[in-house]
């Protein structure tokens, strides 16, 4: 299982670590955190040298409850630092954490490789025809509503089953749009509670029948330091347990804030299992 990521193949059979970069002042764990170029380029040199494959870089914070912001604000905030890390890391794959298209395009013609959409498509009906005209990766994330919205509409019938349809229906759309490269992402967090998230890890290994690679985001998430009584600041030890559940159910990439520790997590796990 590969991906193309601006002309070289990426083999997901063995899991990979998508490393976090906020750039946003109020992301629930480390918003505001990097300021400086210097810092910038310190932290994304660190989870590279750490075993980092991918970095996610975020302009837009999608927290519950997080502030809306402009197009043109996002803009400001991202690209300059995208063709930072181009200039300073020039085999560095970007990943660009957007549901905007015209964010999404314009990152990528500054070098980013891939797109990672909250929201499927749903926020801007534009994205998956921008994503295949750009005929780079995509990954499609479970949510309902908007991140303003999200933490009222946890409602569900049968979750696993409304999620399982909900990707069908949107491979379906991306196919149309012929976008190539897809990786699923169930949306820890997003417009689920505590129970249902834990419902998710417990029977993730039933999105592996859509046939695409997943990706999991658990790292430092409210379903760990809420469940332990503990600030996101002390959730690194339950998340690497979280982190090995998910790979035992087939993740192919780990999107996180520590890398380091993600890594020895695959490098263990995979030992049990080869």
């Amino acid at each position: 299982m590969t991906i193309n990521c601006k002309g070289s193949l990426i083999d997901l059979s063995t899991p990979k670590i998508m490393g976090i970069l906020n750039l946003t002042p109020d992301s629930f764990y480390d918003g505001g955190k990097y300021k400086s170029e210097d810092q910038i380029i310190k932290q994304v040199g660190k989870m590279i040298e750490d075993g980092a494959s991918f970095i996610d870089v975020g302009a837009y914070s999608s927290r519950p409850g997080a502030k809306n912001i402009s197009i043109e604000e996002e803009e400001k905030r991202i690209l300059p630092i995208i063709r930072l890390l181009i200039t300073t890391f020039p085999d560095i794959i970007l990943s660009i954490d957007t549901f905007r298209s015209q964010i999404a395009e314009k990152c990528i013609e500054n070098g980013a490789a891939m797109i990672n959409d909250i929201s499927a498509g749903n926020l801007d009906p534009a994205m998956m025809a921008v994503v295949g005209k750009l005929k780079v990766p995509y990954i499609m994330m479970h949510m309902k509503g908007n991140p303003q919205s999200m933490k009222t509409l946890d409602q569900y019938e049968n979750m696993m089953k409304e999620i399982q349809l909900y990707f069908a229906t949107k491979i379906a759309e991306a196919r149309k749009h012929r976008i190539n490269d897809l990786i699923i992402d169930p949306g820890f967090g997003f417009a689920k509670n505590i129970d249902q998230n834990f419902e998710l890890l417990t029977t993730l290994e039933l999105l592996k029948l859509q046939g695409y690679p997943i990706l999991a985001g658990v790292s430092r998430k409210s379903m760990i330091y809420k469940t332990l009584g503990i600030s996101p600041s002390e959730s690194l030890h339950g998340t690497g347990v979280l982190h090995t559940i998910a790979l035992l159910k087939g993740v192919s990439i780990l999107r996180v804030h520590d890398v380091k520790e993600a890594k020895q997590c695959i490098t263990l796990v995979q030992k049990c299992i080869d």
